[in-house]
């Protein structure tokens, strides 16, 4: 991966992102994408539009949303300690005992999520999972009157942890779920606003609030009336113990994108995806799903008439944890698979699927 794109991949999963609260990491996608686009711009819902080609045809939709699971400040107590709800999908097994950053009103306050110690647990106690609403935020405040000073009630919340590299390509991240797909849909365009489509318009569109309901693809797709949709997710690599391939699927990091297949993808598109990365020697890999995808694939099949709908994941380990791990060759390549894609890409292409 180039340099200059490893930095801003850096720099977009440095923000905070939680579904909601989406502002900074999609300034910073916004601030990229202005150093090249043809058009960006940013509607009520606060998902962010990057065009190349606007005037073309068919008109094509990149969807990559750029939220993240997080918390909220629900309730501060007397003695300045903060009860918190979910944002998005948790494992309460993987809250406990982290370390969170809270959006504050004066700037970003850290703190520690906090339950009983194990020493002080009884035998039973041990067995049993430890649910959120047990647990509690500390900040080190004295009281509730100084909690208040730094943080409020509807408040996001982080787990505190960056982008690192790891051996080879491997990257381990809060948010790969999913700033990588937003970050590789924005790639894809900077390879095609540097070796423009003869026909399509592009329409790169960082969406909001995925992660409780697909809601910003909806609003996004349904303003932007595409021919054709890729929405660019995160799906569950397969290659770490305990995992049942025969029920998910054969999924490894460093594997190449994945390409979905399903009710929910368009034949000809996901056709034509496998006919391109043929062509341009891209490694990749095939997932099953036979039902609607929970990704933003879903809802932009969906839209008005029904639009051509294809779904390009990236192999993600440990989902909707602190340690999310992708493979950054994975990720090169996906982007380099959809601008492809959408180099073939004509007026008379016909995407009907029978």
């Amino acid at each position: 991966m180039r340099e200059a794109s490893l930095k801003f991949l850096e720099e977009l999963l440095g923000q905070m992102s939680p579904s909601g609260f989406e502002a900074d990491a999609a300034n910073r996608w916004k601030a990229e994408a202005e150093s090249f686009a043809d058009e960006v711009k940013r509607d009520v819902h606060g998902n962010t539009i990057a065009v190349v080609n606007p005037e073309g045809k068919p008109r094509v939709m990149l969807a990559g949303h750029i939220d993240e699971i997080g918390f909220m400040v629900k309730y501060i107590d007397e003695k300045g300690f903060i009860s918190f709800a979910p944002i998005g999908g948790w494992d309460p097994q993987i809250a406990q005992g982290q370390r969170v950053w809270i959006k504050g009103k004066n700037g970003i306050v850290l703190g520690v999520i906090g339950k009983k110690p194990i020493h002080l647990m009884q035998p039973e106690e041990r067995k049993k999972v430890v649910e959120i609403k047990q647990m509690f935020i500390d900040i080190g405040a004295k009281n509730k009157e100084e909690a208040e000073k730094y943080v409020s009630v509807g408040d996001p919340i982080v787990v505190a942890h960056k982008f690192e590299r790891m051996l080879g390509n491997k990257a381990v991240a809060r948010g790969f779920d999913d700033r990588i797909g937003a970050f590789v849909v924005l790639e894809a365009l900077r390879l095609l606003a540097e070796d423009r489509p003869k026909h399509a318009a592009t329409f790169a569109v960082a969406t909001v609030q995925e992660e409780i309901g697909l809601r910003g693809a909806k609003t996004s797709a349904f303003g932007i009336d595409p021919q054709v949709g890729i929405a660019v997710d995160v799906t569950f690599a397969t290659d770490t113990p305990g995992i049942d391939k025969k029920q998910i699927g054969d999924i490894k990091l460093g594997g190449g994108p994945v390409i979905a297949r399903g009710p929910n993808i368009n034949h000809k598109v996901f056709d034509m995806l496998v006919e391109t990365a043929k062509e341009l020697d891209i490694p990749y890999q095939i997932e099953g799903i036979p039902r609607g995808t929970g990704t933003d694939a879903n809802v932009i099949q969906l839209t008005r008439a029904g639009v051509a709908t294809g779904l390009i994941s990236i192999p993600n380990r440990y989902m909707h944890t602190p340690c999310e791990m992708v493979d950054l060759e994975d990720v090169e390549n996906a982007a380099k698979l959809i601008a492809g894609f959408v180099r073939k890409l004509t007026p008379e292409t016909d995407l009907r699927p029978f």
